[in-house]
């Protein structure tokens, strides 16, 4: 579904070439839980960007379903990280303003979604992360956990077949990580749905069904932990 093919990013940092990523081939199929991890600059965000669409190759290919996301128009790459590739951050991007109900219905109503049927399947997927009870409060009022599961829902309500997460339990105490860590590997478990996260954390990272392990931005290694 998702593949790097020996795929590169480098960028220009003042006089220097910085070369984040390495010739990484990687592919992702429905029903993994893909954990990516390494020390901070090994390139791990850079390869789940590539993968989200976020940025293209330098050289070589990003793809989705075999589609060359570097030929896609930014426009069309916005669309599918709506509809397709969801994207979950470290710092949960949430709108202060709003409701969680609120938020995780917003890229709904920005689809074209009729009001009352986005409010629906908002509630629905805040039941699915255990926070039906707190869909009328402001994220304000919820911990650093209850934040990350209601952006995690903002994700399930596209009914994306992606869900690409960027350090998700980076901001999160244990138990609070151990709950969002349960919730990400259950949505593989019908098989129609891959979660690829990054993390520099042993313990999530040994969470997932594969372990790809990133130094200098190459894949250094590749695990199957044994608590998947």
């Amino acid at each position: 579904m998702l593949e790097l093919q020996d795929a590169t990013r480098h960028y220009r940092q003042g006089s220097r070439t910085v070369e984040a990523v390495r010739g990484v081939s990687l592919k992702v199929e429905r029903g993994e839980f893909l954990t990516i991890m390494g020390p901070s600059g090994s390139g791990k965000s850079t390869i789940m960007h590539l993968m989200a669409g976020l940025d293209t190759p330098t050289s070589g290919k990003a793809s989705y379903h075999g589609r060359d996301l570097a030929a896609m128009s930014d426009r069309d790459r916005s669309v599918l990280r709506r509809t397709k590739l969801a994207v979950v951050f470290q710092f949960f991007n949430l709108i202060p303003t709003l409701l969680a109900v609120d938020n995780v219905a917003l890229p709904l109503l920005l689809a074209g979604v009729a009001r009352s049927e986005a409010r629906r399947k908002a509630d629905t997927a805040l039941d699915r992360v255990g926070l039906a009870s707190r869909s009328g409060h402001y994220p304000e009022e919820m911990s650093g956990g209850e934040m990350q599961r209601v952006a995690i829902a903002r994700a399930l309500v596209l009914d994306a077949e992606a869900i690409l997460c960027d350090e998700p339990t980076g901001n999160l105490d244990s138990v609070s990580s151990n709950q969002v860590l349960d919730l990400l590997k259950s949505l593989t478990d019908d098989g129609n749905r891959a979660v690829v996260m990054v993390t520099h954390d042993a313990t999530a990272g040994a969470r997932g069904h594969r372990l790809a392990r990133i130094r200098d931005g190459r894949i250094e290694s590749m695990e199957y932990p044994k608590t998947a």
